[in-house]
């Protein structure tokens, strides 16, 4: 769908050709076949095949799985709601009797407060996620790319940029638990508050708040709901391709740099550049992987220590994007608790299914995935001990530390001796299950614990 971008002061306004509005009005009368999608717009699919829905997809319900016609009108109305989004962020509410109205006002209006405290660090993704209809990675990101120039600064095409995200959106798994399209805002959101920062803003370009958004919106892209060592005990073909080493990281990247070239959103861009773009994402992507944890903590204590940062180097900048990134993505210890415990039970409801699957298939139970043995409070405060505490200590060092470091760290202290709590209260249980186990005595101190819900 073709458009003319032309630019005004107070926002962007769409010129249509004569075309496209015969085919929005079509849409919007419902006489829009599916020939008429097929040719506008191609299906995407993910790319990787599933491996039980029986399993992975226990709660769903006949007629529940769209048809192909569906989905590929789901593309086409994803754009008139960008249009009616986009008209309420400017202040321009549509007045038009026959407009196509895919959420209540009410809900859009609160849907833009929201977006309007976007870099608090209270900022509630699941309550966002209901207001925007399940469209909050792409209402999120194109409030965003406009907040911070980028849109006018890269000269991006709006409908090329919607389609992009449109299909980042689509190809996340809305049936994993955790990693969904709410996690991939959630990380976005995350880290449009770290680039916020002030010993960061005051040093970013365009390009590095660009490549950091990015990267935050698909670092997860098509991910299975399952780990790295499942896919290679199960001989998948994503391991044999990336030879095992960051196999979920590496088709992220690759899953993201398709829909890049497929929406066309950087083909203005001359090739050096937007292939340039497309490495520092994959570059960024990567970083994520827990293996290669260590790795970057080691060098980010290095910096630190010898006082060498300097953010007016590009590799410098970039260095802090991934750690940034690597932040952002396990920051949900650092939330308030409400949010922090959602997530955690989320990730380990994904890890259970796992261990169901492969209890299934009579594999080796991959750690923390077995029900039986792995309790969330233990899993949670394993996650925090060994991977956010020491992140978040270094980053709070960066930072000097800044006020919404040190909120971090207080929520993150707090949360682990919830958890704590709860797991002095889940082994209790346990015990008086079995009375020869030894009575376990509470993490953290009587005082402590009376602080704890």
């Amino acid at each position: 769908m073709s458009c003319l971008m032309v630019e005004r002061c107070e926002g962007v306004a769409f010129k249509w050709l004569e075309q496209n509005v015969i085919q929005v009005r079509m849409l919007a009368d419902g006489r829009l076949n599916a020939g008429h999608a097929g040719v506008l717009l191609a299906e995407r699919r993910g790319s990787y095949p599933p491996i039980d829905l029986q399993i992975l997809k226990t709660n769903s319900q006949p007629g529940e799985v769209q048809s192909g016609t569906r989905r590929k009108l789901k593309r086409l109305l994803s754009f008139q709601r960008y249009c009616h989004a986009s008209r309420l962020l400017r202040g321009l509410m549509p007045h038009t009797p026959g407009s196509l109205h895919l959420l209540d006002d009410d809900y859009l209006g609160q849907a833009a407060h929201m977006l309007s405290k976007v870099d608090t660090w209270n900022f509630d993704i699941f309550l966002f996620d209901r207001l925007t209809n399940g469209n909050s990675l792409v209402t999120l990101m194109c409030h965003l790319f406009n907040v911070c120039g980028l849109i006018h600064h890269f000269q991006l095409d709006m409908v090329k940029l919607h389609r992009f995200l449109g299909m980042v959106q689509e190809d996340y798994h809305s049936h994993n638990p955790y990693h969904n399209a709410v996690h991939a805002a959630d990380v976005t959101q995350a880290m449009y508050c770290y680039i916020k920062e002030t010993k960061l803003a005051e040093q970013l370009t365009p390009l590095d708040v660009f490549l950091g958004l990015m990267a935050a919106a698909a670092h997860d892209v098509d991910h299975p709901g399952v780990n790295q060592p499942f896919l290679i005990k199960t001989r998948h073909h994503l391991a044999s391709l990336y030879q095992n080493t960051s196999v979920l990281e590496s088709h992220h990247w690759r899953s993201t740099v398709g829909m890049l070239r497929e929406s066309g959103l950087l083909s203005h861009l001359p090739a050096d550049m937007s292939q340039d773009i497309e490495q520092q994402l994959g570059s960024l992507i990567l970083a994520t992987d827990i293996n290669r944890q260590n790795e970057f903590l080691i060098t980010l204590r290095e910096h630190l220590d010898n006082q060498d940062m300097d953010l007016q180097l590009a590799t410098h900048r970039h260095f802090i994007l991934q750690i940034a990134l690597k932040c952002a993505d396990v920051c949900n210890p650092c939330r308030e608790w409400e949010l922090s415990r959602q997530w955690s039970e989320r990730v380990c409801e994904e890890f259970y299914r796992q261990g169901d699957l492969e209890r299934k298939f009579d594999l080796e139970i991959s750690p923390l995935c077995d029900q039986q043995a792995d309790s969330v409070p233990a899993i949670q405060i394993g996650f925090i001990s060994y991977i956010v505490e020491p992140l978040f200590e270094e980053w709070q060092r960066f930072t000097e530390p800044s006020m919404l470091s040190q909120i971090m760290m207080g929520h993150l202290h707090k949360n682990k001796a919830c958890w704590s709590r709860l797991r002095y209260v889940h082994t209790l249980a346990e015990t008086k299950t079995h009375p020869h186990a030894e009575e376990p005595e509470p993490e953290g101190g009587q005082e402590e614990a009376e602080d704890i819900p």
